[in-house]
């Protein structure tokens, strides 16, 4: 008994590190989602030319086991790691539903404001070391319909109760 408790607190700690999921409020059932791109894997290092020493373009991303009744699709890619706090790479929302984003790609769905107070996507650039880079991907039963240039809390605060599913996948760089 004692070695079970211990394997559950031990799970439960685990997943404690994990990010808050923002559900809605009717969906009690475990994450089916997928994110995963065909340039690096989940934990492994994100390919030089999808940062800022290379060409700075997006990876390409897929997404598996959509929600049928999914409405619009936001997505944030961030640093945890970054000196001065969470720095925020991508922000984009009322995206299209859709299983593939394209490398490169320019014209998503709504651009929200980087850390760079810009839109678009801004590749890992950490000053020394090693960081991770979350990309998020919400399936949301509306869209959010802020304006254009809208920051990661606003979008996260909008997200609130819409989202029926996320998907997290987490590469790393290293200057």
């Amino acid at each position: 008994m004692l070695v079970i408790v211990a394997l559950l607190a031990t799970a439960c700690s685990e997943g404690s590190s994990e990010r808050p999921v923002h559900t809605a409020a009717a969906a009690t059932t475990e994450t089916d989602m997928r994110l995963t791109s065909s340039a690096f894997s989940h934990e492994t290092p994100i390919p030089t030319r999808y940062t800022c020493d290379g060409a700075d373009v997006s990876p390409p991303l897929q997404l598996s086991d959509l929600p049928t009744d999914t409405v619009s699709l936001a997505l944030v890619m961030d640093d945890p790691d970054a000196p001065a706090g969470v720095w925020d790479h991508w922000v984009e929302y009322d995206i299209e539903p859709r299983e593939a984003i394209s490398e490169a790609v320019t014209d998503l769905g709504t651009a929200g404001k980087n850390s760079w107070d810009r839109t678009g996507y801004g590749g890992p650039c950490p000053p020394s070391g090693t960081h991770r880079y979350f990309f998020t991907v919400y399936a949301l039963d509306t869209e959010l319909g802020l304006d254009p240039g809208a920051d990661k809390a606003s979008v996260l605060d909008a997200l609130e109760g819409h989202v029926l599913d996320q998907a997290t996948l987490m590469g790393t760089y290293s200057r």
